[in-house]
């Protein structure tokens, strides 16, 4: 719920402030590749203490949810080199980076209820899906989500909480439920009604925050302070700022 909740509230957001003046011409880069990969390894290995330690214990379902979250994180990674491969002639790191992510974000909510087998296809499947937002959705929609917040984090959290309710099992979770796939319809339907409501209730709200804000203070900078350059009109630095 919390990536579902990030990702329609940046899809809210740019939807409403609009795309940046300069985009059409001038197309950002990831300039430090390195910095990418530091990222997402600390948060590859971040995610292993909040997802293993929702147990609550050093025990049986804190070591699952920890072997499941590093394979998705895996397999997703994989998924995504897979399909530069094969769109575009070869893989990137910048992609592989972005699987992962999208991996971690998937197996979230299921880590404590799924096992290996079922984390690899939410990890293959998590790729798939992001990719397609990130790289089809989004330039045919033309909105500007620089970081890419709703075609990662929230279909990927989309994604992952509607597998939950497939592979669910009560042999990995005796406290859970089983999904659709252990012969619980139920369940699927819980976490589809979660996800609906959840997008609902984080698009529409965010929404009337923005606009509340909007009236207050204002969301967006004029055109000249915008192709200035935030860094310098905003934040008074200006190491990527040039003045002619």
């Amino acid at each position: 719920m919390v990536h579902i909740n990030a990702g329609m509230a940046a899809l809210a957001a740019t939807l409403l402030i609009g795309r940046r003046k300069n985009l059409d011409y001038v197309l950002p880069s990831p300039h430090n590749l390195p910095f990418v990969v530091l990222g997402a390894a600390l948060l590859w290995f971040g995610w292993f203490g909040f997802n293993g330690g929702s147990a609550l214990g050093a025990n049986g379902l804190a070591v699952n949810a920890f072997v499941v979250t590093n394979t998705a994180a895996a397999a997703a990674g994989l998924s995504w080199a897979a399909i530069e491969w094969f769109r575009n002639g070869k893989p990137t790191i910048f992609g592989v980076a972005s699987g992962a992510v999208a991996g971690l974000v998937a197996i979230t909510p299921a880590a404590g209820f799924v096992s290996v087998i079922p984390a690899i296809i939410v990890g293959l499947l998590a790729s798939v899906f992001c990719f397609i937002a990130v790289a089809a959705i989004k330039p045919k929609l033309g909105y500007d989500d620089s970081l890419d917040a709703f075609g990662v984090h929230g279909i990927g959290g989309i994604w992952g909480a509607l597998a939950t309710g497939l592979f669910a099992s009560k042999s990995v979770n005796a406290l859970g439920a089983n999904g659709l796939f252990y012969g619980n319809a139920k369940q699927f339907i819980i976490q589809l009604l979660a996800v609906t409501v959840t997008i609902a209730y984080t698009f529409f709200g965010t929404l009337i925050i923005y606009k509340l804000v909007d009236l207050v203070i204002g969301m967006r900078v004029n055109e000249k302070e915008e192709l200035m350059g935030l860094d310098l009109t905003q934040h008074h630095e200006r190491a990527y700022t040039i003045l002619e």
